[in-house]
């Protein structure tokens, strides 16, 4: 079944919509842009302005947006004062995250920041007292963390319906073409210019698969990590890791594993795993869908609704609504982050370890670099717990073990 979720046009019933400039409105931002539309049309946001170096045009703004339509301006500190928003969504390259955040926060926005929040822990730090000093609120935008999934499962964990937790681990098969990696300058980069990027699959593309586990154990702040280990290799011939695990220990005791690629053979949905001695739980988290198997018992599998992160942090702006991912929630996360930032470069795999297939983009002779047997170690690393090279990847090195901040 699915749940419904009662949000919408009565939620902000008897208020006006609430402003709203978004920041970097093309590549992934035209999701953010595609939202704000809908949710303009039930009446909870305006669209009061995009900051882009380079205005969108007509057909790229679209309609939905009355006349004469946004202001555009490359500017965002000018755009806020002018437009007067109260939200600023920013959807901008990893390194651009602080500085635009804090800027938007001194004009008095509050904030819907992309993840990963920052490419460093110090960045991090500086964002989040910098917003503190400032007042302002801020969502980082792990939209998985919306899911009304998630507190059912932590309920039912709580109730014991899978007895004694194991472990969570985290599997996410996905695949991208090179020409992913030539989107942007950015992309694919450790650095660039002298600044952390770190533009990873575990920080970037399927962070979501991290930061789900994290919050199911009910350990996603800074403090809850006290062991971390790391695997990272690439297949592209990019700085950053494709292919990559890691395995993390929290304050509850609790194992946590996540194995990621965006190299599959046969891509399919991330889902994180809940091992207990009497049952599991899975969640794909993309879908708000879960199934639990108990033993004597058939699989009962329930979708569930999921609160939008921006409708959440415009009824935090209307009413004090409590934000569902505010900075603190991913302090954990951060560690992550900021363990891939200080480990050393991912290691490259070997030519024969990998092979070159047509991709799935718009642009031709697109080509996809596909790392052999990959799809069964990701899965094997989320059942088992375990990293690639203890599952014999024939590929793959011992883990290195982050020291404990």
């Amino acid at each position: 079944m699915r749940t419904t979720h009662p949000g919408g046009r009565g939620a902000a019933e008897g208020h006006p919509p609430v402003p709203v400039v978004l920041a970097g409105a093309r590549g992934h931002g035209r999701w953010h842009l595609e939202n704000i539309r809908r949710l303009a049309g039930e009446g909870l946001v305006r669209l009061a302005g995009v900051c882009e170096l380079r205005p969108l045009d007509a057909e790229e703004l679209g309609d939905g947006f009355g006349e004469p339509g946004p202001e555009q301006s490359g500017d965002l500190g000018a755009l806020l004062a002018r437009t007067g928003a109260r939200i600023a969504v920013i959807c901008t390259p990893i390194h651009t995250h602080a500085d635009l955040a804090l800027t938007a926060a001194a004009h008095g926005a509050q904030l819907l920041l992309e993840k990963p929040p920052a490419p460093s822990y110090a960045e991090f730090t500086r964002l989040r007292d910098g917003l503190a000093e400032l007042g302002a609120a801020c969502q980082i935008g792990f939209q998985s963390l919306g899911s009304h999934a998630l507190p059912a499962i932590r309920k039912l964990i709580a109730d014991g319906a899978i007895g004694t937790v194991r472990g969570i681990g985290a599997a996410g098969a996905w695949a991208r073409d090179e020409d992913y990696y030539t989107r942007a300058p950015w992309a694919g980069h450790r650095t660039l210019g002298g600044r952390d990027v770190i533009d990873g699959v575990l920080t970037n593309p399927l962070a979501h698969a991290v930061a789900t586990a994290l919050r199911i154990d009910g350990a996603d702040r800074a403090e809850d990590i006290t062991a971390l280990e790391l695997e990272l290799y690439r297949a592209n011939d990019i700085e950053a890791d494709d292919t990559s695990c890691l395995r993390i220990r929290t304050c509850w005791g609790t194992t946590l594993t996540a194995a990621v690629t965006l190299c599959a053979e046969e891509p399919g949905e991330p889902y994180v795993v809940v091992h207990g001695d009497q049952g599991r739980i899975t969640f794909w988290y993309k879908q708000d869908r879960v199934r639990v198997e108990r033993a004597g018992a058939p699989p009962e599998t329930t979708h569930y609704a999921r609160t939008d992160l921006l409708e959440n942090l415009a009824a935090h702006v209307r009413d004090g609504t409590e934000l569902l991912v505010p900075p603190d929630r991913t302090g954990a996360f951060m560690r992550v982050v900021e363990a891939v930032r200080t480990a050393p470069a991912p290691v490259p795999l070997p030519a024969d370890a990998w092979r070159t297939e047509p991709g799935a983009g718009a642009s031709a002779g697109a080509k996809r670099r596909v790392v052999t047997g990959i799809d069964q170690l990701v899965a094997a690393g989320a059942e088992r717990l375990a990293l690639y090279s203890e599952l014999r990847a024939p590929w793959a090195a011992p883990p290195a073990e982050v020291p404990h901040p």
